[in-house]
């Protein structure tokens, strides 16, 4: 994105500069300062304060309409590639009735009751990761615990066996350009189709195990609703088994790393923690706020509407900087501190509306025990490269590609 004569106030930035990625706050803030709707120079109707962004996410003259969008940026011919004709498929870009029929087939997964009962499961799993690591005296925070942790859980819901799972903890990172209003290039749509045909024939393989053998499992739960033939379609099995694997390792994670670097640049709150680890519920809604796993999510326009005093045509793009509703002064006292005992806070970052994130409380859960983990058997954890981290090339999932820690 550049900037235009008539909004000088912006300076040039690149959605993708690694500049601006590992520090886009101060972008967010000129944005947000402006105007309440900012049209960016490739088209987008750029949402940036909390109250309006809020308000786009819940409000049902907001859609997805995510074939229209993709075709206006690539041509009608990007329907008919592997990635896109998969995510097109997914209940994260459909609009009802089709988003309805989807979700409805997994809810009862993620009920709070139920995921709630996972708690000593997870708790066990982070035990079992620093039982491996613990004796080295340090590790790769993303590698060997914020990755490997969601993904085992997410391995357990879906019935992926143990014996398969190696491959998604030495490879399984989603690619975030995927989501990111900045087009692909030709060299990055091969890569997406690529993974996405790895990943399909992966899934097809689990599939027809779980015909053979079923089980308790989500994977068993939406084979049997495929094969009932009216409520879900073998491409629609597929493209949704891989959402649910996607989406129920890769924010968590983030969560993760991101919350543990922002803990150690703010040492008093990561001291705070470990005194009253107590703290940690109210603490992961704050790094949830603070530097969000996802930063951006968008809607179309579905009829003619005024969004904060801005006009806007029917099948205008919009593009919600959930980073930048979450560092909100208007929503937020003092929003660029971290602060674990901040109240009531209720970031953006899962979303809104029926999109809502399925897996939020589990997300919420996989984190409080991480944390809890961290600080109960490894007090001691540093981060030697805290001041330098590695951030990825993504600017809707925002995350770290190494973390090294180390504790004595």
């Amino acid at each position: 994105m550049s900037a235009t004569t008539q909004q000088a106030q912006v300076p040039d930035f690149n959605l993708l500069d690694p500049a601006f990625i590992a520090n886009p706050y101060p972008i967010y803030h000129r944005l947000r300062a402006m105007a309440p709707v900012w049209r960016s120079p490739i088209g987008f109707n750029v949402v940036t304060r909390y109250d309006t962004a809020a308000l786009v996410l819940r409000d049902r003259r907001f859609g997805k309409n995510y074939v229209e969008n993709i075709t206006k940026n690539y041509g009608p011919q990007i329907v008919d590639e592997p990635a896109y004709a998969s995510m097109s498929r997914t209940m994260l870009v459909l609009d009802p009735p089709d988003h309805t029929r989807l979700r409805s087939l997994v809810t009862k997964a993620f009920t709070a009751r139920r995921v709630e009962a996972m708690r000593p499961q997870i708790a066990a799993v982070v035990d079992a990761l620093l039982d491996r690591v613990q004796p080295q005296g340090g590790m790769d925070v993303i590698k060997d615990f914020a990755h490997r942790l969601p993904i085992i859980v997410i391995c357990d819901m879906l019935g992926i066996p143990e014996a398969d799972r190696e491959q998604f903890f030495t490879s399984s990172r989603v690619n975030g350009r995927l989501v990111d209003p900045v087009p692909l290039s030709p060299d990055e749509i091969a890569a997406a189709n690529a993974n996405t045909l790895e990943t399909n024939a992966y899934f097809d393989s689990l599939f027809e195990l779980r015909r053979r053998d079923p089980q308790d499992d989500l994977t068993t739960q939406l084979v049997q609703a495929e094969e009932a033939g009216d409520r879900l379609t073998p491409e629609e099995l597929r493209a949704n088994v891989g959402l649910l694997f996607a989406a129920g390792h890769e924010t968590t994670a983030n969560l993760i790393g991101n919350g543990l670097l922002a803990l150690h640049r703010n040492p008093d709150q990561w001291q705070a923690m470990k005194d009253n680890p107590a703290l940690i519920p109210n603490a992961m809604e704050e790094l949830l706020r603070y530097d969000s796993s996802v930063q951006m999510t968008g809607r179309s326009v579905l009829e003619d509407v005024e969004l904060a005093g801005v006009p806007l045509p029917k099948g205008a793009q919009v593009v919600c900087f959930l980073g930048a509703a979450n560092r909100d002064p208007d929503a937020f006292a003092e929003p660029d501190r971290l602060d674990i005992t901040r109240q009531k806070v209720t970031p953006l970052s899962f979303g809104g509306g029926i999109h809502f994130c399925l897996g939020a409380q589990l997300a919420r859960i996989e984190a409080q025990e991480a944390f809890a983990g961290l600080i109960r058997r490894l007090p001691t954890l540093e981060l030697p490269e805290r001041d330098t981290p590695k951030w990825r090339r993504s600017f809707t999932l925002r995350g770290l590609t190494t973390l090294p820690a180390v504790w004595h």
